[in-house]
């Protein structure tokens, strides 16, 4: 990658650097948290607005198409006219949204709020991580970009329970007025500590590439769609959609090569730490979307545990990605990217593989072990893979790049979500997973983290190639 182009920064007092942090953390905490809050209440939503629960399942979709369908865009959006103040945009839309989603009357309503509300998440999580070299020194790189994974975590860990709570105890319209004092509390931390703005003044002459970003958005929802309709079951339409999708990707491809100033550069693919960084995040997301997939069926199918007990097991997993945030973005910043990516990637098939052999066994702690050293290892992939992406672009591009980043995790989560569902129906010998017996259930978990393993193996390649590749960059540029 091109070297660092140093901002003006890092002279802001240590307090202040701890402010600006704590509201890049709410922007990571808020998104996370209103994806994993709304999917404990469909079946309430369902019921109160006397709807299906297939019509009560777009409160989710709605929201995590927006953000997968724009997260880019609003990325390179943030870099031409300033990251600052696209952030605060996206902290007021994802406020007034969540007061509109409270309100709401209809469940048509409801889906429109929840869509506004996923365009300011996707602006929220594309510029905090973007924002992130712009606060801290580079050397800090890795412990910033863990507190921001644990934030994320921790908003995938207390929706549900605190989802729970909240429906018991005030009614569903509370899950999303939560966020409104949380949302104003980060607008007057963002207004008061981030950085001011420099946006690029050539970009900002040129505008934005508004064909490339419809023709990505189209392109993307159409893939999102073919991923989630039909609940794993591929049809007519899931086909449709995605000859849509390869249709969509040749002429946004057509497209960037046509404009003055486009929404992705295609020559940025060369650079094979971004492609591998992407290509690795994607994997990864795929197959832990698996454990979420899975475990519940696994868990009370298979194991007998009931709906509480599988409740309070399922939050290990993130809860232990929570916790091992922080110390995986310092031992990242110690020991270097490289070579905790790959050692990330090794716990995680380690852990992978031992879910597998030990299925049945040990009960309760045979299935918690293994997902532990899985969502270990994963949290230090993840500060990894973040930081040697983002550590070393140029300023003007953190957005995009950021957007990207973010992007390969979602479209990973989404193709997990099917891929793997399908490949645990075909593991378990049925067409109906709800009436499979418990060891049919086990041995379609068993094959389902075996397939898990194999593609992070995959991405342990990618990985260890693109180390050697940039070995032999560092030597080919002191010889030169």
């Amino acid at each position: 990658m091109p070297p660092i182009i140093e901002d003006p920064r890092h002279t802001k007092s240590a307090p202040s650097t701890r402010w600006a942090l704590a509201s890049l953390s709410l922007s990571m905490l808020m998104p996370s948290l209103g994806t994993s809050i709304a999917n404990i209440a469909l079946p309430t939503l369902a019921q109160a607005f006397g709807a299906s629960f297939q019509q009560a399942q777009w409160i989710v979709l709605a929201y995590l198409l927006a953000i997968t369908t724009l997260i880019v865009s609003v990325g390179k959006l943030g870099d031409i006219f300033g990251r600052r103040r696209l952030l605060l945009i996206g902290i007021s839309l994802f406020t007034l949204a969540s007061l509109f989603c409270g309100v709401a009357p209809t469940l048509w309503l409801l889906f429109a709020a929840r869509g506004l509300q996923g365009l300011g998440a996707a602006m929220m999580m594309a510029l905090a991580v973007a924002m992130v070299g712009e606060i801290v020194p580079k050397e800090r790189t890795g412990s910033a970009m863990g507190l921001l994974g644990t934030m994320s975590a921790i908003g995938t860990t207390l929706g549900p329970s605190l989802g729970g709570i909240l429906i018991a105890s005030f009614g569903w319209e509370t899950i999303f007025l939560i966020n409104v004092p949380l949302g104003i509390a980060n607008a007057l931390l963002a207004a008061r500590f981030l950085p001011a703005d420099h946006p690029n003044a050539k970009a900002t002459q040129r505008g934005p590439d508004t064909i490339g970003t419809l023709l990505l958005a189209l392109t993307l929802a159409a893939y999102a769609l073919a991923m989630t309709m039909g609940r794993g079951s591929f049809g007519r339409v899931n086909i449709a959609l995605l000859l849509a999708t390869a249709l969509g990707t040749a002429l946004f491809m057509l497209a960037q090569t046509k404009v003055k100033s486009p929404l992705l550069r295609l020559s940025m693919f060369r650079d094979s730490t971004l492609t591998a960084g992407l290509a690795m995040s994607a994997l990864v997301s795929t197959v832990m979307m698996a454990t979420l997939v899975v475990g519940p069926f696994y868990l009370s199918s298979a194991l007998g545990f009931d709906a509480a007990e599988v409740g309070a097991i399922m939050s290990a997993g993130p809860l232990v990605a929570a916790l091992m945030g922080v110390p995986a973005g310092r031992i990242v910043d110690r020991f270097g990217t490289h070579r905790m990516t790959i050692t990330g990637l090794v716990g995680m098939i380690a852990g992978l593989v031992l879910l597998s052999a030990m299925q049945g066994r040990f009960g309760m702690a045979g299935y918690i072990g293994p997902i532990a050293v899985v969502t270990a290892n994963y949290a230090v992939f993840q500060a990894a893979n973040n930081t040697m992406i983002m550590a070393d672009i140029q300023p003007e591009q953190r957005g995009v790049i950021s957007g990207m980043l973010n992007l390969s995790r979602n479209l990973g989560l989404i193709t997990g979500a099917s891929v793997m569902g399908a490949i645990f129906t075909l593991g378990s010998g049925t067409s109906d997973i709800i009436t499979a017996s418990p060891q049919a259930i086990a041995t379609g978990m068993q094959i389902t983290f075996a397939v898990g393993a194999l593609l992070i193996v995959g991405a342990l390649a990618v990985a260890i190639t693109g180390m050697a590749r940039s070995r032999r960059d560092t030597l080919a540029q002191e010889v030169s």
